[in-house]
């Protein structure tokens, strides 16, 4: 629900496990096959006089520096910006308003309810149930609107049509509180938690 780029993590998450896979699979040659290790001193041996040769073709006039470590170091700081603009992208979209509308009454002004009072009362709420491992309610902002993300961790044996009947039951208690419907996504989740929590017969 939040607008975590996540085709473009898994993207980046590939070519950088490539690169290491890559890096892997050279490093275990050259330290087993003598030929790569001779192939590998020739080959970086070319490229580095191939680097020295262009340092030194690039030199500021009359001076002895290259103009190319100028170069190398702004494409570090663009990439530096880059990195953090992406990790400022991770986790965005969430919400910590509930309801913000006009008040109809004589009064001009406006009714804002906070996000905190749907997430502690339904955590509140689960968690009087012995037939959840875990709960985690959030409140994301999407086209504009406030929605909630409801996380429920079941315990084994538990029917999840039943947990989503309760959770929806929950909400609607909630939007007659608030006085105005929310959108809601109820995610039914089984993983290590839920296997390795205490066990509790649920009747």
């Amino acid at each position: 629900m939040n607008s975590t780029p996540r085709l473009l993590n898994r993207i980046l998450i590939g070519i950088l496990g490539l690169a290491l896979l890559s890096a892997g699979i050279l490093l275990m040659l050259l330290a087993a096959v003598p030929a790569v290790g001779a192939w590998w001193q020739a080959w970086s041996g070319g490229v580095w006089a191939g680097a020295s040769q262009m340092l030194g073709t690039a030199r500021f006039p009359g001076r002895q520096e290259s103009w190319l470590w100028i170069v190398l170091a702004l494409a570090l700081i663009l990439l530096t910006g880059l990195m953090v603009a992406w990790i400022a992208q991770q986790g965005k979209g969430r919400s910590d308003l509930l309801l913000a509308a006009e008040d109809p009454g004589g009064v001009p002004g406006d009714v804002r309810i906070g996000s905190g009072v749907a997430e502690q009362s339904l955590k509140e709420a689960f968690a009087e149930r012995a037939d959840l491992a875990g709960t985690s309610v959030a409140t994301y902002d999407v086209r504009g609107e406030p929605a909630l993300r409801i996380r429920l961790h079941p315990r084994p044996g538990v029917a999840p049509h039943l947990l989503a009947e309760d959770a929806a039951s929950l909400v609607s208690a909630l939007d007659s509180v608030v006085g105005r419907e929310t959108s809601v996504l109820v995610h039914i989740a089984a993983g290590a938690r839920t296997r390795f929590s205490r066990a509790e017969r649920v009747r």
